[in-house]
């Protein structure tokens, strides 16, 4: 088959594509880096002519409200109809578990307008929500600083590991068609501020995290149920820990 991987040269992409490409199929890693652009519809047509699965991976590259809203919405009437005209079987597209309970915040009103988009188009698809990455722990220890507390809310999280995603995005991508959502989640649920808590251990770092169920995360106050899937997710097989040891001996070997 021909995929083409829309974000192709990201976190998530540039695994997606090297696991593809391992198995066989023809696979071309689209961004605005290879002049494949689904805001200005730069080579975009070229770049689905003959494809069969398109799948989605791109994300906005700001984060105010607006401009989030702005870019889901273009990149998906483009692509999708871009789509349409190059008779692709299968779309794809890598969203967040919890989006429909975390729109208080404009990042997930942004993802729910794409979700939107691709249920209305007459594409067959499957939209594939993850819960949190691992590598945006350390975004939540920035976001959470308030002087040297880190504030957070202890509802559960269940974050994964970009591996685990882009294993599951691939294995999605040679399948059927669902036309609806299927979640992926990491191997083990613990609250947001125990999660940070080891992070910070693992990293030698003094700073104190203090549970407030009133903090927010990003904008969103959260409860158990916020963040983690609902029943029957696929689960990922790297654990946090191991995940943290690896990345600090690969740091520490550059």
């Amino acid at each position: 088959m021909k995929i083409v991987v829309i974000g192709g040269t990201g976190l998530i992409g540039t695994k997606l594509v090297k696991i593809l490409g391992e198995s066989g199929h023809d696979v071309l890693a689209a961004s605005p880096n290879t002049g494949v652009n689904t805001i200005t519809r730069e080579g975009l047509a070229e770049a689905l002519d003959g494809a069969d699965v398109v799948v989605d991976v791109a994300n906005a590259p700001v984060w105010e409200d607006q401009a989030v809203l702005d870019f889901f919405e273009t990149s998906g009437r483009n692509l999708l109809a871009a789509e349409a005209a190059a008779g692709v079987r299968h779309h794809i597209a890598l969203s967040v578990v919890g989006t429909e309970r975390l729109l208080d915040s404009g990042y997930f009103r942004g993802k729910m307008a794409q979700e939107n988009l691709i249920v209305a188009s007459n594409i067959p698809y499957t939209i594939v929500r993850a819960t949190q990455f691992f590598e945006f722990v350390n975004g939540i220890v920035q976001s959470a600083t308030v002087g040297e507390e880190i504030r957070l809310s202890p509802a559960l999280i269940q974050p994964i590991s970009s591996h685990d995603v882009a294993a599951a995005l691939a294995d999605v991508a040679v399948g059927k068609p669902r036309n609806g959502i299927t979640e992926v989640a990491g191997p083990e649920a613990l609250p947001l501020d125990e999660l940070v808590r080891r992070f910070l251990k693992i990293k030698g770092d003094q700073r104190k995290v203090v549970p407030d169920i009133h903090a927010r995360y990003f904008g969103v106050v959260l409860n158990d149920q916020s963040l983690t899937p609902g029943p029957n997710p696929r689960l990922g097989s790297v654990r946090f820990e191991t995940w943290l040891d690896q990345s600090m001996a690969q740091d520490a070997g550059r």
